[in-house]
């Protein structure tokens, strides 16, 4: 419960916790445009150390992290390949053409996943062909929106087809600690197979602000500077890092308990009338169902909902998703489920 709600619309509500507002009280702090606060440099580090790669770079957002990925990898007029519903695509505001100047070419995927064959055919191969834009970059999403995991076998075969046409991939590992928990595998095991990876610290890690965008030391350089063009440049941020290095170290120690409760709360909705629970789908925090003869509309469940102190997101495309936390137990989770049975 956050604020006397049960809020169940994103992870991304979580609020620090206490530990966390002691550590950002107490954090020491210099300005980090120059290289001075040590909270920020021991955050960076914990990052890249914890994915495997050299360097990390604090930013504000996933999306800012994203978009510097993209604008440092990418020159302006060049293509990159995605999936068509990610959320470079789909909830980054046309980002990618505004900052990078970047051109996407989107695949249509399968539960998340680019089918190889199409990934491999999209990928312009004559790079001296003036009519056409040069591929520049892949990137995916490891753990999406959609409650979806990609395998450890799919992302090594992506690698290797990447490696054939020598392009680098971005992986935008919002909930890679989600997807390592998945796969029960350290998240280094899964950044191996990418070269550059943002890292959300405030979905369900907790932490207020921020992402951390890690790769080889010469790409941070190159990102720390595209950083700075887009107003990124922050000062005695320490304040915010503090929380993140406890997002790190111990918050992504126990989202398998988010999982497990989104696991009991897909098995409890079954048992609604008028649902239809996608329970395939729920690999990670995440409930997916549909309104199907029930007796509200999508509008009128979270107007109903928001009456018994209840906070939910309406339909998207029809369907309606829950997202389990922190600070969503077993109990809200009957009452929720209890509300829904009473209409």
């Amino acid at each position: 419960m956050i604020n006397g709600k049960i809020d169940l619309r994103s992870d991304t509500v979580t609020v620090p916790t206490q530990e966390m507002r002691q550590a950002m009280f107490e954090a020491p702090v210099g300005d980090d445009v120059y290289g001075d606060d040590v909270t920020v440099r021991e955050l960076e580090e914990l990052a890249a150390e914890m994915m495997g790669k050299e360097a990390g770079l604090f930013v504000a957002s996933g999306v800012m992290s994203n978009q510097i990925a993209l604008f440092t990898h990418v020159n302006r007029g060049e293509e990159v390949i995605l999936p068509d519903n990610c959320h470079i695509v789909a909830h980054e505001a046309g980002a990618a053409a505004i900052i990078a100047g970047a051109q996407l070419r989107t695949v249509q995927n399968v539960n998340g996943e680019m089918p190889l064959d199409i990934l491999e055919k999209y990928i312009r191969k004559d790079p001296e062909d003036i009519h056409q834009p040069r591929t520049a970059l892949i990137t995916y999403e490891n753990a999406d929106s959609d409650g979806q995991v990609r395998n450890l076998e799919y992302m090594k075969k992506v690698r290797e087809l990447a490696d054939k046409y020598s392009l680098p991939i971005h992986l935008d590992g919002a909930r890679i600690f989600n997807a390592a928990a998945v796969l029960g595998v350290e998240a280094k095991e899964i950044a191996q197979y990418v070269d550059t990876v943002s890292v959300c610290l405030s979905k369900g890690l907790c932490a207020p602000v921020g992402s951390v965008l890690v790769g080889s030391r010469e790409f941070i350089a190159q990102a720390r500077r595209k950083r700075k063009i887009i107003g990124g440049g922050m000062r005695q941020v320490g304040i915010l890092a503090a929380a993140g290095k406890i997002a790190l170290t111990k918050m992504s120690k126990r989202l398998q308990e988010d999982h497990d409760n989104a696991a009991y709360m897909a098995e409890a909705l079954c048992g609604v009338k008028g649902l239809e629970v996608y329970k395939e789908r729920q690999q990670i925090n995440m409930v997916f169902f549909r309104l199907k003869d029930y007796p509200l509309s999508s509008a009128e469940l979270v107007d109903y909902m928001a009456k018994h102190d209840v906070v939910i997101n309406g339909e998207d495309n029809g369907i309606m998703r829950f997202a389990t936390h922190k600070y969503v137990s077993r109990e809200e989770i009957d009452k929720v489920v209890e509300l829904m049975k009473q209409v």
